[in-house]
């Protein structure tokens, strides 16, 4: 029988989880731990890191799993990377369930900048206001431009104030709609929107919103993926679990 493990954080690996629930299958859904209170799955939670590659490999062969399923969100680069080389040493199957980037059209306004850094880089200049919808992990490196008044919108109250001289802060959980992020920017008067390009439709009426109302993206693009097997659908990932399985695997 197959022991599944699924990296997860995101609504994919939720949804994956569900899916293997359905069908019966042995499966734990493993989170960073960086969401105070993730959602109930329907399969067994484990939380927090495993200690790099030599930590993953021995949880792989101590739990004896036999599929790796990396569903974390597209940014989660080092782990995706831990991932690989984890399934690999161990002689494991593996693939990564991630969602396709979202793609500017007509309308759109987006500037594209390669990573965090260059983000902020990006922001000198004069102060404007702005939405950082990055969730919490980078906002303080924003600090380094301090002239403008920053909109922060987090699923979790953080322990300590963020470290920006101007800021607004609200704490709520997506999916979000167009409408309300239309509402939400117009009242806090936001001029620029600093985005991830992490994909997917639960995040993204915010750009929909930006394009309504003629504001400007900087767009963060995705850092590289892995050289892994990967798939955008759930799906997917339930029939390639199948041909393992009739294989041997």
């Amino acid at each position: 029988m197959s022991n599944i493990l699924i990296l997860g954080g995101t609504t994919e690996a939720s949804a994956l989880a569900s899916a293997l629930a359905e069908r019966g299958e042995r499966a734990v859904l493993s989170y960073a731990g960086r969401t105070g209170q993730p959602r109930a799955q329907p399969v067994p939670v484990r939380v927090g890191g495993f200690g790099g590659v030599a930590g993953l490999v021995d949880y792989l062969r101590g739990e004896g799993v036999t599929h790796l399923v990396d569903a974390t969100h597209p940014f989660a680069a080092t782990m995706s990377g831990h991932a690989v080389a984890a399934a690999r040493e161990a002689g494991i199957a593996h693939i990564m369930l991630t969602r396709p980037p979202w793609v500017a059209g007509e309308g759109d306004r987006w500037t594209h900048v390669p990573d965090i850094s260059a983000a902020v880089d990006a922001l000198g200049g004069k102060a404007k206001r702005i939405m950082l919808a990055l969730g919490r992990m980078h906002v303080d490196r924003f600090g380094a431009q301090p002239q403008h008044h920053y909109l922060l919108r987090f699923v979790d109250a953080p322990d300590q104030a963020p470290a920006l001289p101007r800021h607004s802060l609200i704490v709520d959980r997506g999916p979000f709609t167009v409408d309300g992020d239309m509402g939400l920017m117009r009242e806090h008067g936001i001029e620029l929107i600093v985005s991830k390009n992490a994909g997917g439709d639960g995040a993204e009426a915010k750009l929909t919103a930006a394009r309504r109302l003629g504001l400007s993206v900087l767009m963060i693009d995705r850092p590289p993926c892995p050289a892994a097997r990967v798939t955008h659908e759930v799906g997917e990932v339930l029939d390639w679990l199948r041909h393992s399985a009739e294989r041997g695997v």
